[in-house]
């Protein structure tokens, strides 16, 4: 992934139109956006997120993360509280705090299109393995290496765990998650989508060969589309932040938007703006400069 030099104040690519919509929701990537490296949020960054919550505008937290793994920012919630977790497969109530979330909305991958798509993968690039994730439930295979820090509920082939009398058979399937030791990240991303075609939405997040499979047109900016449909919001009055491909869709579709300095190379194509990274709050020096501009 290219590092990128560092920015001084967040600029618009191209210029700034004459008129821009005054914003009324922020959509934010977490990890590599909002975090820092260390996972934290910074109390700059956390002022921020209040003073713009304060000023009438909400905030969405737009990740691939799961709804249990929220915990890094389940004290920054305010009004709403929602969040838009694995890549816009759940829309998640914040509000109870770590354990306690309740699924708002989910957008299911369904198990014939994840075994087409488990198949069709492992024939296109052989030595692919395979973990998923469920509302609830975390199962992988035998060979699935140790990317997050957890128990899997289950160890089993995918073929498995994706059967309709498999483990959590009674739990939608939220995404599959699929790795590959050997293949460039960006290569194996270009290859699953020839492969897997229309059974899947297939992005990635990780700076690993670890892609990201979800039902076909879901996407952090088709489901941040739903939510804004549902409270009035336009495209043109989100603002969104992001760092890496499973952003791309989000970045393009919201009115303005900001790859960090620390950005994949195809998220600074698709955003309107540059900010400094995440280790620099960048999310802040915009919400920032936004702020001040409305006065």
């Amino acid at each position: 992934m290219r590092e990128n030099g560092r920015v001084t104040s967040a600029t618009r690519q191209p210029e700034t139109p004459a008129t821009i919509v005054p914003p009324r929701l922020i959509a934010t990537d977490l990890d590599g956006t909002l975090l820092r490296d260390d996972k934290s949020v910074s109390p700059r960054t956390v002022a921020a997120l209040a003073a713009a919550e304060e000023a009438g505008i909400e905030v969405f937290f737009v990740t691939g993360r799961p709804a249990r793994w929220m915990d890094v920012v389940s004290d920054h919630v305010h009004g709403h509280g929602l969040a838009i977790c694995g890549n816009g497969a759940a829309v998640v109530d914040l509000h109870g705090g770590p354990g306690a979330h309740r699924f708002v909305k989910v957008r299911e991958l369904t198990r014939p299109n994840a075994l087409d798509a488990v198949r069709l993968l492992r024939e296109a690039a052989p030595g692919t393995v395979y973990a998923i994730e469920q509302t609830y439930g975390f199962h992988q295979e035998p060979d699935y290496p140790k990317l997050h820090m957890e128990v899997p509920d289950n160890l089993a082939p995918a073929e498995q765990l994706l059967a309709a009398d498999g483990p959590g058979a009674d739990e939608p399937v939220l995404k599959i998650l699929a790795y590959h030791p050997e293949i460039d990240p960006d290569a194996f991303l270009s290859l699953a989508r020839l492969a897997v075609g229309d059974r899947a939405n297939v992005t990635r997040s990780s700076p690993s060969a670890l892609l990201e499979l979800s039902g076909p047109g879901v996407s952090k900016a088709s489901t941040l589309a739903l939510c804004c449909a549902e409270r009035g919001i336009s495209h043109e009055e989100v603002v969104a932040f992001g760092d890496m491909p499973n952003d791309v869709e989000m970045l393009t579709w919201a009115g303005q938007s900001y790859a960090m300095g620390n950005a994949h190379p195809d998220v600074i194509a698709a955003a309107s703006g540059r900010t400094v990274a995440n280790n620099e709050d960048g999310v802040a020096v915009v919400i920032e400069q936004m702020l001040a501009e409305r006065l």
